[in-house]
């Protein structure tokens, strides 16, 4: 399926996402409880495509968010610009001394190992990008004075607020009117809905955004209730109740234990045809980020227009490098995603 992309040269922007930006605290291997040192990274499950489109596909990527402007919302700053993505629409929020009003978004993560399973704490209520109101942004600059390819977006900044929420329908609404192409990532967090209504509340969010997506990142029951596997028919009933949707990109993970998944993806169009990723038992680092980079990859590959097999096989690979690193971020060149494709072995190379 060939979606339609404006050209590079009517875009300032390949992909702009809006998500928030938190400062990660990794006890490497021990835990949260008992650690005295603690490694930190800045992620965040838009972010992460974003940076992972600019610093391994070599795309010109930009992020919407913002952060409170104290020492930690600095060195959030100061990691974004090592990943690359351009900060022209990070808005600052003023520190009021003890975070009463306004704060950045914090989370500590066990990565898990064998029989133990990863486990992430949040500390992110009230945070300066949960306050984001859908008028704070200049929409119109960021699609028709600088021109945009894609806009990303998903359902953890839904998940932030009500307010959160309503900025992200804003944007996609705006990108969508604008001709650029939309992609919304479910991407469902228990313990950000768990006072917004749990699962059910989440789907009806899902399917209310995704009117204005072209591409959905995640399983069909991510939009409706499904208590089916995945299948030919539950497919095409996601298409039917979201018929603007044209493409469904999912991954496929059976745990087998923390430290090794059974990892794949599969990409349904709206057209009948799916494309299936290469199967692999990986060994497993670091979980997070992994379907992040796996959006990132299918975006590439649209955004290409290499179709559907491409794509899904490029998100396959970039989502498996990414979980054999620490950290959100997918820290592997478009080589090494590439040969992964090609070759789908771990044999040295020197």
């Amino acid at each position: 399926m060939k979606l339609s992309i404006k050209p590079i040269s009517d875009a300032r922007w390949d992909c702009v996402s809006l998500g928030e930006v938190m400062l990660r605290f990794d006890p490497n291997d021990e835990s949260v409880s008992t650690t005295r040192t603690f490694r930190v990274w800045e992620g965040g499950g838009e972010y992460n495509v974003a940076r992972a489109l600019h610093r391994c596909f070599g795309l010109r990527t930009g992020i919407v968010t913002a952060l409170v402007d104290n020492a930690v919302g600095r060195l959030i700053e100061d990691l974004m610009r090592q990943g690359g993505v351009a900060l022209d629409h990070l808005q600052w929020t003023e520190f009021d001394g003890i975070g009463e009003s306004a704060r950045n978004g914090l989370y500590f993560l066990e990565r898990g190992f064998g029989v133990r399973p990863a486990q992430a704490i949040y500390d992110r209520a009230h945070t300066a990008v949960s306050q984001l109101r859908p008028t704070d942004v200049d929409w119109q600059r960021i699609f028709t004075k600088e021109g945009a390819r894609w806009f990303h977006t998903g359902g953890i900044q839904a998940g932030l607020s009500e307010t959160a929420t309503e900025t992200a329908r804003a944007g996609m609404s705006a990108a969508h009117e604008s001709g650029a192409r939309v992609s919304y990532d479910a991407n469902y967090r228990s313990l950000l809905w768990r006072k917004r209504g749990g699962r059910n509340q989440a789907r009806a969010v899902n399917r209310e955004l995704a009117q204005y997506a072209d591409v959905v990142f995640g399983s069909v029951d991510d939009f409706i209730s499904c208590e089916q596997a995945v299948n030919e028919a539950t497919v095409k009933r996601l298409f039917e109740t979201l018929p603007n949707v044209k493409i469904l990109a999912m991954t496929r993970r059976r745990v087998l234990s923390a430290s090794r998944n059974e990892w794949g993806a599969t990409l349904y169009q709206n057209d009948g045809e799916a494309h299936h990723a290469t199967t692999r038992e990986l060994d497993i680092l670091d979980r997070v980020g992994g379907g992040d980079a796996f959006a990132a990859g299918v975006i590439c590959g649209l955004l290409e227009d290499r179709g559907g097999q491409w794509a899904v096989e490029c998100g396959g690979a970039a989502g498996a490098l990414a979980m054999t690193t620490g950290g959100d971020s997918l820290n592997a060149s478009r080589a090494n995603v590439e040969r992964l494709m090609r070759d789908g072995d771990a044999s040295a190379v020197r």
